[in-house]
């Protein structure tokens, strides 16, 4: 069957695929925000940040695929279907996590998921159906 090395072989690719497995459980549990820190202007490209604030302004590119939102001086960036997913509006209330990355000289975060928003209010929320987003 199979000699001692290979026996040892294959026992060390389980353990490693066990470890590699538990750790892909363990660190989707805990999130992004232990690695996350708080977005600023000093923030280098690439880094994984955190913001919060009031969403001000939604604005959507051209073909309407993309939107960058504004929350005070920060810039978001991300997918609109993100947005219409969520139901995000001007006026709500949240917390995002976000790549840093620098555009025309500014810093704005780019957020990759729906999971990266979290609504911290229902508050605010708009009624008027000329903020929300649409696609």
């Amino acid at each position: 069957m199979f000699e001692r090395q290979e026996r040892l072989a294959i026992l060390l690719l389980v353990g490693v695929a066990i470890v590699v497995i538990s750790a892909h459980f363990v660190l989707t549990y805990i999130g992004k925000q232990p690695f996350a820190r708080p977005f600023s202007e000093t923030s280098a490209d690439g880094e994984l940040v955190y913001t919060e604030g009031q969403i001000d302004q939604v604005t959507l590119t051209k073909e309407g695929d993309y939107a960058l939102i504004r929350m005070g001086n920060t810039t978001l960036f991300t997918q609109s279907r993100h947005l219409r997913t969520l139901g995000l509006q001007k006026g709500d209330l949240v917390f995002v996590y976000g790549i840093v990355q620098t555009y025309h000289g500014k810093k704005e975060l780019v957020v990759n998921a729906p999971e990266d928003f979290r609504r911290m209010s229902q508050e605010n929320r708009s009624s008027q159906s000329a903020d929300s987003i649409s696609g």
